[in-house]
């Protein structure tokens, strides 16, 4: 999009620029409304503080708010070392705020304790890209790619209510004679739209994949000579799938035989061919090994590294590429580099002007990072841009309680989130429109973002309050807080590793239109296909890892007999913070809600639009009842847009993945109870026959 201030008044027109591929000026209702976030009543434009723990957030000077800060941090780390102060970041934050934010992590607060809520996003297929690429990279190519493919597998993604702009390259796809096949437990918007729709039974994708894998080995559709040439370890794979006979996949996930045959014929037959996984079958207790079953799919199949074809894993933040290439996670350094490296660190240190032995370790990954605050041998102060864990993170009542148990909690945001109203100090940030830096898209596209309006008087942006702080706690090292210096800093510190944007300019930036990376040098072109003659893996071969189905963290039981399963919806966005401030956005989706089928309804006496209590084994929420047969009978949906009595984060299951720490948000146990208008459940009847 393109922001424009008209006339210099700060009033901001958004409009379409058809130039940019990715979405060819297409925009959803959200992009269309975005502007109206500049001026919502609550903006805050000014520093809050508490005067005492029990007393209310009141209006502050920035000086009181940095030295309160400050004397906070100092007293902390002084009394139980510098892991004591923790930071916490987001996917939506700028790469130049990003890398800022983990640099001020390690340098002038010296704390392993920084992680970012893109854990909670992306995380699982990263680590699978990883393990099987040697790269994580959201796309093995332009957008565009899709649209000519013949056929695209995308499981347990919705773009057409996440991403509308995305679905054209689809649209494109199928009215050219492409297949669409859409996993997904619910008949989504996208999978409307779908030639082909796979319904596994949630935390099943591991036995879906295998069993596609098998069906392409006995029907000898694999690609022998592209697995011999580029890849290694099929053998094991070709073990352990061995035993995923199609009836036994079957009955595990309750997807047809059929469909599946199908599904792997339009994937095997086409002449270009995508596997795309997201959400739905990335946030799990197993999401590594989910993603890793398709990659293995995609890889037997000889996609990978094929141009036009391959695997790919949709963005599911406004940055998430970007936001997790430059150091905001608890493992990593710029540039995608392990912090644990020596070479890494001493690189990275040089950049920096420090001693390498001075930068801390890993620290603990979201959950682990939010569940320990408070606690003995925890953090007792967090440090929060760029996100709402309130109501983002799983057990969420939970996580509230860890953050009511630190000494000293700051949050930098523009409005007052859920996250905010609990803060000992507020700081208002400026919002996207209000200040420059660079994103980088699904396809590893370089973008440029400039401000469109200056910041409202006594705003700072993010990389102003870092430097102000940075500058009270005397750390060593440039602060510096134009996004362009920062750009530059970050370059020389990411050169060598495998996101390595040192060849990427804000100039190129502009003239190219975006520039791809890996980019190492001025003359180097950017990289859209980065695994066209190798993986970057030791031997250049991709890598098949075997993955069992095991089943989800949390199953069904005669207690809690209904699969939960959550997700997005087109008006909202994340924890809903800026978008349920937005009116046309909050009238077209105004609260929360769980759907379930009206065979599951009428077993449990639950109508139509009625409230309904849903209880797992960490909490309870209310929201009200809608009915479709667009849901399996032994599952319900609730998006996780709103707080209160309606956070789906209430009920979802904090099992971590073992390589990613991703939480399992997509399934998790629950019993369904129909409220009486006085609000309290009838007496004995619940959930039970869910899945008779």
């Amino acid at each position: 999009m393109a922001l424009h201030d008209e006339n210099g008044t700060g009033t901001v027109r958004v409009t379409p620029r058809e130039d940019v591929p990715a979405n060819g000026g297409g925009l959803c209702q959200k992009g269309w409304t975005a502007a109206e976030l500049l001026t919502v009543p609550d903006r805050l434009t000014a520093p809050l503080m508490r005067r005492r723990r029990d007393a209310p957030l009141e209006p502050c000077t920035w000086d009181e708010a940095l030295d309160r800060i400050t004397a906070g941090i100092g007293r902390l780390r002084a009394l139980h070392g510098p892991d004591a102060v923790a930071v916490f970041g987001g996917g939506g934050l700028t790469n130049e705020k990003a890398y800022q934010l983990g640099k001020f992590a390690r340098v002038a607060l010296g704390t392993s304790q920084i992680d970012y809520n893109g854990r909670f996003c992306m995380s699982s297929a990263a680590a699978a890209s990883g393990r099987a690429f040697g790269m994580d990279r959201g796309l093995p190519g332009p957008v565009t790619d899709l649209a000519a493919s013949g056929a695209v597998l995308l499981a347990g993604g919705n773009p057409a209510e996440t991403m509308p702009p995305f679905m054209r390259h689809l649209n494109e796809m199928r009215d050219d004679g492409g297949a669409l096949i859409v996993v997904d437990p619910r008949r989504t918007a996208t999978a409307r739209q779908a030639d082909l729709h796979l319904r596994p039974t949630p935390g099943t994708d591991i036995a879906l994949a295998n069993g596609l894998l098998h069906l392409a080995l006995a029907e000898g559709l694999a690609d022998e000579e592209y697995i011999a040439a580029r890849t290694t370890g099929f053998d094991a794979v070709r073990t352990v799938v061995n035993a995923y006979w199609p009836e036994r996949a079957e009955r595990i996930t309750g997807v047809p035989v059929p469909l599946m045959r199908e599904a792997v014929r339009l994937l095997a037959r086409a002449r270009r061919a995508h596997v795309l996984t997201a959400r739905g079958s990335e946030q799990h207790a197993r999401g590594t090994d989910m993603v890793t079953g398709f990659i293995n799919l995609a890889l037997a199949l000889g996609l990978p590294g094929r141009e036009g074809s391959g695997y790919g894993c949709l963005t599911g933040q406004g940055n998430g590429q970007g936001g997790r290439e430059h150091g905001q996670k608890a493992d990593q350094l710029p540039g995608y580099r392990r912090i644990d490296d020596p070479a890494a660190r001493a690189h990275v240190a040089g950049v920096w002007g420090v001693d390498p032995d001075d930068l801390p370790g890993p620290g603990r990954s979201a959950y682990e990072l939010l569940s320990a605050l408070g606690t003995a041998g925890g953090p007792k102060a967090l440090l929060v841009f760029g996100s709402n864990p309130v109501v983002s993170a799983p057990a969420a009542a939970d996580v509230e309680e860890r953050l009511g148990a630190l000494d000293l909690l700051v949050v930098a945001d523009f409005v007052p989130s859920e996250t905010a109203r609990r803060a000992d100090v507020v700081l208002p940030a400026a919002q996207w429109a209000e200040e420059s830096g660079t994103m980088t898209n699904l396809e590893g596209r370089v973008l440029r973002r400039r401000r469109a309006v200056r910041p409202p008087d006594g705003v700072r942006t993010d990389l102003e309050i870092l430097g102000a702080l940075a500058e009270r706690l005397k750390a060593p090292g440039e602060w510096s807080t134009d996004p362009e210096e920062v750009f530059g800093e970050l370059r020389r510190a990411g050169a060598g590793g495998i996101a390595d944007y040192s060849g990427i300019t804000y100039d190129r930036i502009e003239a190219e239109g975006g520039v791809f990376w890996p980019c190492p040098s001025p003359d180097h072109p950017g990289t859209p296909r980065p695994y066209l003659d190798r993986f970057p893996t030791p031997d250049g071969r991709a890598r098949f890892v075997p993955v069992e189905h095991t089943g989800a963290a949390e199953d069904v039981d005669a207690d809690y007999p209904v699969y939960l399963t959550t997700g997005r919806v087109l008006a909202q966005y994340q924890s809903g913070a800026q978008t349920r401030r937005v009116r046309p956005l909050a009238e077209a989706a105004p609260g929360p809600f769980v759907e379930l089928h009206p065979d599951l309804a009428a077993r449990l006496g639950i109508e139509d639009g009625a409230a309904v209590r849903l209880e797992s084994r960490r909490g309870a929420a209310t929201v009200a009842a809608r009915l479709t047969d667009a849901i399996r009978d032994d599952t319900v949906f609730i998006p996780f847009h709103w707080a209160g009595e309606g956070r789906a984060n209430l009920l979802t299951n904090p099992a971590l993945d073992p390589v990613s720490r991703m939480p399992e948000f997509k399934v998790c146990a629950v019993r369904l109870t129909p409220v009486h208008r006085g609000g309290t459940p009838p007496h004995p009847r619940s959930a039970s026959g869910a899945r008779q």
